[in-house]
């Protein structure tokens, strides 16, 4: 109905609620009050029209009428039945306006607050039942019946989502939902039928064609049973996202997806923190290495906190190319700059920093892959040390107020050349955060699920390829992390740095990368009996388990749960640090393995490498 028709509507229910509440309330004394009843009905026709108006309540689509629309509605009523009672009391005490019953205002709220509400409510229960009946016309064939694993606010949307849109060709049967108090009641229509562990048994009672697990915020213990009593039934099994993947708030059916191993391996929800983010709003922000996994999530968290624009700075044209392209289509007004240069050239950095001169920088860019750079030393050198000092000194000279580097966990006690040509460039950005008194700082965590050069891809391909699954050792464990969550850690992090702190991210329980591959054979369909997994044997540089700090490390809680921050007072004098980079410089450059070993190990006490003397 168009807004000058809902308007002719509102008049005559406005009428008629006034004459009820007249009646309602004097019964056959109504006749002693017409004059009264004229008067209140003059007011109300001249007043709730305008106030209803104001609230927006002719400019609303309600056949998607929502929670917050009927809200509208109760402020809008409730609005102009105070106006009508200051006009009657003001007439009243001037002597202006005849006495009436003092409750006729009230009982006329009661009945506008019904009719206008539910005029427009009826507006969204006729539009669904419409859809119901056209899709009732057609018959159910190929409706599918689906039950919902989690009866929460996200389990409530999805049936609701299913409901409104018969279209999608599901309809839900039952949830299930450990919370003892919901179990026999019914959700939007759509029955408890018990607890997660009922799983086998309600789908034995009740037919079932799919289930769909609506816990974003679940732990992969808990989701972990549920998918394999579905395998073992041959249920096919969907999920809803994790948290991290529902940054917009919005759970929709449109977001259902198969269940993956972050699913399995989610940890409990990032505490909500107060949020220190703020730092990036209006601000020009540079990152290093924006084409990679974690360096193009940065962007798209960076262009979400309000940033004025992004830099995308990398050495791969044609991976920035494309995260540049999809930035854009999620922020198409964000300004997005991408620029390709290579960290390791000095001038040409000190140019780009000059000319944009970021306030915030994140330098992702590095060499991670372990056994690569165990064979190309003096690659790992001039890009992780070289090209770590290339980008603080640009940073710190064109006055970026920030600088966080992203470090790994395989600087902790390095045997590798990667971890330990990390561990340097730790060194290099907090010596110059102590130098200059600059808001720098290190973020050190483990492995982030999906990042290229990651197990989890590898496996994938080697189980596509119908195996075998290859793992160096049997009890193998690293930490894992989702990358939104781990980027949004790492933003959280910088918002909290004041002076060469070294941040370290919560990464909960490792993860046996065996029970790894094994849980991603039965994902894709297989048992372990069709997929063997083969061990191959550590390769160099490779540890058996990680740690996030050394032992003896002192480490302290901060604002933020899942931010810990490692005060190891390990701090190498400026100039034999200096002394250490020109000494890896020279190395790198006449290409000599042993020396920028035996360099590193100068520099680190705890870098232990194979050939080394003990």
């Amino acid at each position: 109905m168009s807004g000058r028709g809902m308007l002719v509507g509102d008049l005559l229910l406005i009428a008629l609620c006034s004459l009820g509440a007249f009646v309602l309330r004097l019964d056959w004394f109504f006749q002693d009050y017409r004059d009264e009843f004229v008067f209140y009905l003059v007011t109300a026709l001249v007043v709730k029209p305008p106030v209803f108006f104001w609230f927006g309540l002719y400019r609303r689509y309600w056949q998607y009428a929502s929670v917050r629309d009927l809200q509208m509605v109760v402020l809008s009523v409730s609005s102009a039945a105070v106006i009508i009672s200051v006009v009657i009391g003001g007439g009243l005490w001037f002597g202006a306006v005849p006495a009436m019953p003092r409750s006729v205002p009230f009982i006329d709220w009661l009945l506008t607050l019904c009719c206008v509400g539910g005029a427009r409510l009826s507006a969204r229960v006729i539009t669904e039942s419409r859809a119901r009946d056209a899709k009732g016309t057609a018959g159910e064939t190929g409706i599918r019946r689906v039950l919902i694993v989690g009866a929460g606010e996200a389990g409530a949307l999805v049936v609701r989502e299913m409901q409104r849109n018969p279209q999608l060709g599901k309809r839900p049967v039952g949830f299930l939902d450990d919370d003892v108090t919901k179990s026999g009641r019914r959700i939007h229509g759509v029955p408890v039928l018990g607890r997660l562990d009922d799983l086998e048994r309600a789908t034995g009672q009740t037919p079932v064609d799919e289930v769909v697990i609506a816990m974003p915020t679940a732990r992969g213990e808990a989701v972990r049973p549920i998918v394999d009593i579905c395998r073992a039934m041959r249920l096919p099994v969907q999920s809803i996202p994790g948290v991290f993947e529902l940054l917009d708030g919005k759970v929709t059916v449109n977001r259902l997806r198969r269940v993956e191993i972050t699913d399995l391996l989610r940890r409990s929800p990032v505490g909500q923190a107060a949020s220190a983010e703020g730092y990036l709003s209006g601000q020009v922000v540079l990152v290093t290495g924006a084409g990679g996994s974690i360096g193009s999530e940065l962007c798209r968290q960076v262009c979400r906190a309000g940033a004025r624009s992004v830099v995308m700075l990398g050495h791969g044209e044609n991976s920035i190319y494309e995260a540049e392209a999809s930035l854009r289509l999620l922020f198409p007004g964000a300004e997005v700059i991408p620029v390709i240069a290579d960290v390791r050239d000095r001038r040409r950095i000190s140019h780009v920093f000059e000319r944009y001169r970021p306030a915030v920088v994140f330098h992702a860019a590095a060499h991670k892959h372990v056994p690569l750079m165990e064979e190309n030393p003096s690659e790992a050198v001039s890009n992780n040390v070289l090209g770590t000092l290339n980008v603080v000194d640009a940073a710190a000279a064109c006055g970026a107020g920030r600088f966080v580097l992203i470090s790994t966990d395989k600087a902790v006690s390095p045997s590798s050349i990667m971890g330990a040509t990390k561990r340097m460039a730790e060194m290099v950005v907090r010596d110059t955060a102590d130098r200059l008194a600059l808001s720098y700082a290190v973020v050190r965590f483990g492995n982030v699920l999906g990042s290229r050069g990651s197990v989890v891809p590898r496996f994938k391909e080697q189980i596509e390829r119908g195996g075998p699954v290859t793992i160096t050792h049997p009890d193998m464990t690293r930490f894992f992390m989702t990358i939104p969550e781990a980027v949004h850690l790492v933003i959280q992090a910088g918002g909290l740095s004041q002076h060469g702190e070294l941040f370290v991210l919560k990464m909960g329980t490792p993860v046996r990368i065996t029970d790894l591959a094994e849980d991603l054979i039965r994902l894709s369909g297989f048992g372990t009996n069709e997929i063997p997994i083969v061990f191959t044997g550590l390769r160099p540089g490779e540890k058996l388990h990680e740690q996030l700090w050394e032992d003896g490390t002192e480490v302290e809680q901060t604002v933020n749960p899942d931010v810990l921050k490692a005060n190891d007072q390990v701090r190498v004098p400026t100039a034999r640090l200096a002394e250490t980079v020109q000494r890896l410089r020279v190395a790198a450059e006449a290409n000599d393995d042993d020396a920028i070993r035996r360099t590193l190990a100068d520099a680190i006490p705890s870098f232990a490498y194979a050939g080394q003397a003990h």
